[in-house]
């Protein structure tokens, strides 16, 4: 841990996030679980996509940029394909509430896909996958972003780095989740960079000439590279096509990031499916192939005997086994400003260090 960060116990904190967010002007439940969905995701190690952005979304959600009481309605679609509309609401909220749709669609149908427009930022994509895996089905999220990457060569951005998420029951301790970005790296690990003083690799971003850049304020100027290059562009589009597009919402340059725009709805888009293996096979015959395919994986050779092959998502696991234990490290910056936050909102409570 960077002596600049310290542990903070995870329930705790959750508490404290959920005070915060009533305060803002979210409802109970609401509150709660987006706090819950940022500790959650700090637990799982994805610093990037946790807590580290609570100040912002509680700026959005006080300055009206997030409703914080939406009216999450549905506008079209029939049978296992929906569109509904987010309302500005906060993109943890409208994310959930996609994803329970999908889920009562694939109950019914086998298979469920919903679409929302005017959303917010919802976070990390793979927190909705798993919400799926969770029910022995099969969860696939996706979201459009602000354009902020650059074609290989390029000097201007092209599309976002729209997220993508997969999670697959194991029926075993963790399901196997694939959670990505569809850059070099996501942005939120620059702003991470940015509040630990650190430098970037050159191959995750451009200044805001499109030169490789090694500086994270310059980087969070500028724009990240694709993932995979010409290969991580193409599936990019894709994502925006199926979050923005086809929904009725917006794509490319119709969205507002939440940083240049801060006291305006991103108008952000979300897709997601849900696929009900019971449709096709039983639940035992799902549950012994999930754990062939795993053991098969897990007994892979390593050239290092002292390591072992890792599941999409067995390090999120481990990781979270740890946290939950040692508290999770937060940079102090971020504590202090919390805790401002706090007293600008009325809220009594404070978070210190795990003892």
């Amino acid at each position: 841990m960077s002596e600049n960060s310290t542990l903070i116990e995870a329930q705790s904190l959750e508490q404290f996030l959920t005070t915060l967010f009533t305060k803002a002007g979210m409802n109970t439940e609401d509150a709660a679980f987006q706090a819950y969905a940022l500790v959650q995701t700090d637990l799982w190690g994805i610093g990037s996509h946790g807590v580290l952005r609570a100040p912002l979304y509680l700026q959005r959600v006080r300055s009206g940029a997030i409703n914080a009481q939406p009216h999450i309605h549905k506008v079209r679609g029939g049978l296992a394909l929906e569109v509904w509309d987010g309302d500005d609401g906060a993109g943890f909220i409208v994310a959930r509430h996609t994803m329970q749709r999908a889920i009562a669609l694939a109950e019914q149908y086998g298979i469920g896909a919903v679409g929302t427009i005017r959303s917010n930022h919802f976070g990390a994509a793979g927190l909705y996958a798993r919400m799926a895996a969770t029910r022995g089905m099969i969860g696939i999220v996706m979201t459009n972003v602000v354009p902020n990457v650059v074609a290989p060569g390029g000097s201007k951005p092209i599309t976002g780095n729209n997220p993508i998420a997969f999670a697959i029951p194991t029926f075993g301790e963790f399901p196997l989740v694939l959670d990505i970005s569809l850059s070099n790296v996501a942005g939120g690990k620059l702003l991470l960079a940015s509040k630990k003083g650190e430098k970037i690799p050159l191959d995750w971003a451009t200044d805001d000439q499109g030169r490789p850049t090694d500086d994270p304020d310059s980087a969070f100027k500028g724009f990240l590279l694709p993932l995979g290059g010409h290969k991580g562009l193409g599936l990019s589009y894709v994502v925006d096509i199926l979050s923005g597009l086809i929904t009725g919402g917006v794509f490319q340059h119709g969205m507002k990031g939440m940083y240049k725009y801060p006291n305006d709805p991103s108008l952000t888009g979300h897709f997601m499916i849900v696929i009900n293996p019971a449709a096709i096979m039983s639940p035992e015959e799902m549950q012994a192939r999930m754990a062939e395919f795993c053991a098969t994986i897990k007994a892979s050779p390593m050239w290092d005997t002292q390591s072992a092959m890792l599941l999409p998502g067995e390090i999120e696991y481990r990781t979270e086994q740890r946290l939950r234990a040692s508290g999770i490290p937060l940079p102090l910056k971020l504590v202090d400003e919390l805790n401002q936050l706090a007293e600008v909102l009325g809220a009594a409570a404070r978070i210190t260090a795990s003892s």
